[in-house]
C-alpha cells in the first residue's frame, strides 16, 4: 500500500522581488531562486496533493496465488491497489458472496467455476462484463454465455497418489476409482465435501457422469462403498492436501486434487486417470453487484487475461492458463500431464443446474448420514 503524501510547509522567508537591470524577475525565476528543487517539490505536494490510490477488493479461495511483481505492475499501470480476501474453498466463497450479496464484502470474486456457476446465476450476484481480452481465449473454455463471469484458467480434478507410500508399503498403485472401494485401499483416501469444495463437487459430478442414476450400480452405490471403505471427507482442498495427505505428514496417500499438482511435487506424486474419473474445472472471475468500482474491476479482469498474468498462473497456482499464447515451463509440461478425452467426465450446465441441490442432499444422506 502506498502511504499518503505528508503535507510540507516551507520554512524559508518570503522576499520581495529583486530588480535586475530595472526589470522585475519573472515569477518562475523568483520561485526557482528562493526555493530549492526539493522544497519546491514538497510545496507543490502540499498545495496540490495527489489523489489517494483506488483500492479494489478481490474475494478469492485459499489456493489463489500470484507473483508480487505481477500485482505491482498492474498497480503501476493503473494506480489501482489490489486487496485480496481469502475465505476458504471455492464453494465457501461463493456461499459467502451469496449470503452477503446485499452488502458485498468485495468488488470482485475469483475462483468460481463451471460447476458452481448455476448457483451464483440463480442468486444474481454478478454484473455482466464481456472482456475484449476474451479474443485470446479458446471458445471451448468460455462456458458462460451471459458473461456474468470470465474464464481465467483450467484445471483437471482427479486423484493424486504418493508414490513413496506405495513403494514403501509394497502396494500397487490403484488404476481405477473403483479400486478405492476395495479392502486393499481401505482408509487410504481423502476427498472434499461437494457442498463446500469445488474439487469435491467436481468429483461428485464425475461419479454421476460415470455411474449414472439408474441401473444395477449407481453413483450413490459407489459413494456407499467408498464410505464403507473409510474414506475421509474434508471441508476443503487445503485441509485435504496439506493436513491429510501423506506428503505433508498425514496418513492418506490418495488425495483428491488436480492433474497439475504433481508438477508442484517434482514428480513425487502421480495422477490417477481412468475412464470418466476426471472433471474439467474452469475457474473464472466476476464483478459483484453493489461494487462502487466497476471500471477498476473491469480493468483487473482484462489484466487477468493478459499474457503477463496468464504466464504467471502455472508457477503460482499450478493450473493451466487460458491465453492462446501462454508459455509453460519444462517442469510443468513434464509432470502436469493432461488427461485424454475419454478420462474426462462431462455433464451439461443445464443438467447440473436442474439437479445440483437434489444431488447434494442425496450425497449428504448417503455419506454423512449413512442412509
Amino acid at each position: 500500500m502506498f502511504k499518503d503524501l505528508q503535507r510540507a510547509e516551507s520554512q524559508e522567508q518570503r522576499a520581495k522581488p529583486k530588480k535586475v537591470k530595472g526589470k522585475r524577475l519573472k515569477v518562475r525565476d523568483f520561485v526557482c531562486s528562493v526555493f530549492s528543487p526539493l522544497a519546491f517539490s514538497l510545496l507543490l505536494s502540499a498545495l496540490c496533493p495527489l489523489p489517494s490510490a483506488q483500492t479494489l477488493r478481490v474475494l478469492t479461495h485459499d489456493a489463489f496465488a500470484v507473483s508480487e511483481e505481477v500485482i505491482a505492475e498492474f498497480t503501476g499501470e493503473t494506480g489501482i491497489v489490489l486487496e485480496f480476501l481469502k475465505a476458504g474453498d471455492a464453494g465457501e466463497i461463493v456461499n459467502r458472496a451469496i449470503l452477503t450479496k446485499d452488502n458485498p464484502l468485495a468488488d470482485v470474486l475469483y475462483g468460481i467455476d463451471n460447476s458452481l456457476l448455476a448457483r451464483a446465476i440463480n442468486e444474481n450476484i454478478f454484473l455482466p462484463y464481456e472482456s475484449p481480452a476474451l479474443a485470446n481465449v479458446s471458445e471451448q473454455f468460455q462456458f458462460d454465455e451471459s458473461f456474468s463471469v470470465t474464464p481465467v484458467n483450467v484445471g483437471y480434478i482427479n486423484f493424486n497418489l504418493d508414490k513413496a507410500y506405495f513403494e514403501e508399503n509394497n502396494l500397487a498403485l490403484p488404476t481405477d476409482i473403483t479400486d478405492l472401494t476395495t479392502e486393499t485401499y481401505k482408509g487410504l483416501t481423502v476427498v472434499q465435501n461437494p457442498a463446500t469444495s469445488s474439487p469435491g463437487l467436481g468429483f461428485m459430478l464425475s461419479t454421476i457422469a460415470r455411474f449414472g442414476e439408474e441401473g444395477d450400480y449407481t453413483w450413490l452405490d459407489y459413494w456407499r462403498d467408498l464410505r464403507n471403505n473409510a474414506v475421509l471427507v474434508s471441508s476443503g482442498w487445503n485441509d485435504a492436501y496439506f493436513t491429510s495427505f501423506t506428503r505433508y505428514g498425514g496418513d492418506k496417500p490418495i488425495v483428491l486434487s488436480y492433474a497439475t499438482s504433481p508438477s508442484a511435487e517434482g514428480g513425487a506424486t502421480v495422477n490417477l486417470f481412468c475412464e470418466k474419473c476426471v472433471y474439467e474445472q474452469i475457474e473464472a472471475v466476476g464483478i459483484l453487484k453493489g461494487t462502487q468500482n466497476e471500471d477498476a474491476a473491469q480493468k483487473f479482469i482484462d489484466y487477468m487475461l493478459s499474457e503477463r498474468f496468464q504466464n504467471d498462473i502455472p508457477g503460482t497456482m499450478f493450473v493451466y492458463p487460458l491465453h492462446n499464447d501462454s508459455i509453460l515451463s519444462n517442469e510443468f509440461e513434464q509432470f502436469a500431464t493432461r488427461p485424454n478425452r475419454e478420462h474426462i467426465a462431462r455433464l451439461t450446465s443445464d443438467v447440473v443446474e436442474a439437479n445440483l441441490q437434489r444431488w447434494l442432499k442425496e450425497w449428504t444422506m448417503v455419506v454423512e448420514q449413512e442412509q
